[in-house]
């Protein structure tokens, strides 16, 4: 199963559900695909989905997914890691009118090449390769997420204070 979250930003994120919902009809996702759909307008028809899903189900769907796909916020990808799943992170970005600016791409961009423990996509176009290689993908990168919270923590505050501190 595929979980996908595109959080409660009050900006659709159309973009990605409609990826999402294409790669499923064209076949390219051949499994199951769940989908928080949130704000955005577009209504899935090749996959199920709800607009928002209650934090424990969240937690749930993301233990039995196989992949998680997210959007660029911390909270949505910082979870499925503490779960030991390396996401997909799309970002949302200000030149499709899905947030107030490009934080989340630089963010994005920021964790993956400080950590490595995710999967930045800021092309959709190269969303289905990257599902279709995506044990491939996580095995080549050769790192498991385990339970050291205090130095993700740790790193990520540190990568906090760098983007937001001149």
């Amino acid at each position: 199963m595929i979980f996908v979250t595109v959080g409660t930003h009050e900006q659709p994120f159309n973009r990605l559900v409609k990826a999402i919902d294409k790669l499923k009809k064209d076949g390219v996702i051949t499994e199951d695909v769940i989908m928080q759909t949130g704000y955005s307008t577009y209504e899935p028809k090749y996959c199920k989905w709800d607009k928002l899903i209650p934090y424990d189900q969240m937690v749930k769907n993301v233990e039995d997914a196989r992949i998680v796909i997210t959007h660029g916020g911390p909270a949505s990808f910082i979870m499925p890691l503490q779960i030991g799943k390396t996401p997909i992170v799309v970002p949302r970005q200000k030149k499709f009118n899905e947030h107030v600016n490009n934080h989340q791409v630089e963010f994005a961009k920021n964790v993956a090449e400080r950590m490595g423990t995710i999967i930045p996509v800021e092309d959709i176009n190269k969303l289905g390769e990257i599902i279709t290689n995506f044990d491939e993908i996580v095995a080549d990168k050769g790192q498991v997420m385990s339970s050291n919270n205090k130095k993700f923590c740790a790193d990520l505050e540190t990568i906090v204070f760098d983007l937001f501190h001149f």
